[in-house]
């Protein structure tokens, strides 16, 4: 929809068919639809199309994925199924920059420290839009992600969601991208940023439904013990949240290399729980024990405390023996850069689990 010559074939259900037709002699198919958003009662559309039960299957896409869910979700109910395509994971950017296959890669990246030491810092670096890593060197990726955000505000906020106050917008990304996590203050958010409270989380509700941030809730059984309200928020892509903060380079030595790491474990736990009815928090305590992640599947939990070093030696700390000794899991990881390794803890197994084994459990 964004080509003249072909937007010109949808002023019609009826014209578009014989065009798909002609393309396809009526022949089983698959059929891609870009932009659909750009297409007048798009929802209307595709139903049409749809209830004709013609010999193809329909994949409509849009980058505005708030218009698109608007325009033709309701529309639709009950014919469709809705895939969301986040940027490329660190498996799949390691696998393209070694040119090998994902299950591959533990193996490769427990037996070279170097090159698992580089796969890290560039993801955590520039992150995994696709035009991003297919940029040939630094100067292009930055680039590429100045035209990314500026798309992203001038379509997706300013014109789409009308918001008038893009530069307090801009403000609320910066602190956001200074806090991933951490806990959230709305209060302080709205007077560093002149917004009101409400204004405030109604941003951030755009922002996790345009896939820029993603909340963090915390896990609770005990009200009077345990904090219940306060989220955390992390950035679906690093090199997004880098740019906002004018940061070129990432190294082990950076001072906010922990929490870079820490929301790439997010994202891979996130990828674990998608599509099921398991759910992911943080926990934390009124007297400042916390567990960076607590997976919750129904009766069971899992916590994760995320480490960014090279552990040589397994080590548990005062806060996950914590969580263990009140909820007795069946198993707790520790989750870091080297060290592969299980102990035990009363009952509870401890697992010490590089990144790059995660994928494979």
């Amino acid at each position: 929809m964004d080509i003249d010559l072909d937007a010109q074939h949808f002023a019609t259900q009826q014209r578009f068919v014989e065009r798909v037709n002609k393309l396809t002699g009526g022949k089983k198919a698959y059929v891609f639809i870009d932009e659909i958003q750009r297409i007048e009662n798009a929802g209307l559309f595709l139903k049409g199309l749809y209830d004709r039960r013609l010999p193809y299957k329909w994949l409509a896409t849009g980058s505005g994925s708030l218009e698109l869910k608007e325009k033709i979700s309701e529309s639709l109910a009950g014919r469709k199924r809705n895939f969301f395509l986040y940027p490329v994971s660190i498996f799949e950017f390691a696998a393209f920059r070694l040119n090998t296959q994902i299950s591959q890669i533990p193996g490769l990246l427990s037996t070279d420290a170097v090159t698992e030491e580089q796969i890290l810092l560039q993801y955590l670096c520039y992150g995994g839009y696709p035009k991003v890593i297919t940029s040939t060197d630094e100067q292009e990726k930055w680039e590429v992600l100045v035209e990314i955000f500026q798309s992203y505000i001038e379509r997706d906020i300013q014109v789409l969601l009308k918001i008038e106050k893009s530069q307090a917008l801009i403000v609320l990304l910066q602190l956001l991208a200074h806090r991933i996590g951490r806990l959230i203050n709305y209060q302080d958010l709205a007077q560093m940023t002149n917004l009101s409270v409400a204004t405030v989380k109604h941003y951030i509700w755009y922002l996790q439904n345009t896939f820029i941030v993603e909340e963090l809730t915390p896990f609770f059984t005990n009200k009077e013990k345990e904090l219940v309200k306060t989220p955390q928020y992390y950035f679906v892509d690093p090199g997004l949240r880098n740019y906002l903060l004018n940061t070129r380079v990432v190294t082990v030595l950076s001072p906010d290399f922990g929490f870079l790491f820490q929301q790439l474990i997010f994202y891979i736990l996130q990828a674990l729980v998608v599509n099921t009815v398991a759910t992911l928090h943080y926990w934390r305590t009124q007297n400042q024990a916390e567990v960076d992640f607590v997976l919750r599947d129904g009766s069971r939990v899992l916590p994760i405390e995320v480490k960014a070093t090279t552990m040589t030696k397994p080590q548990v700390e005062r806060s996950l023996r914590s969580f263990i000794e009140t909820y007795h899991p069946e198993e707790a990881w520790v989750v870091n850069r080297s060290l592969s390794k299980t102990i035990l803890i009363e009952n509870t197994k401890v697992r010490f689990l590089p990144w790059y084994e995660i994928q494979t459990l």
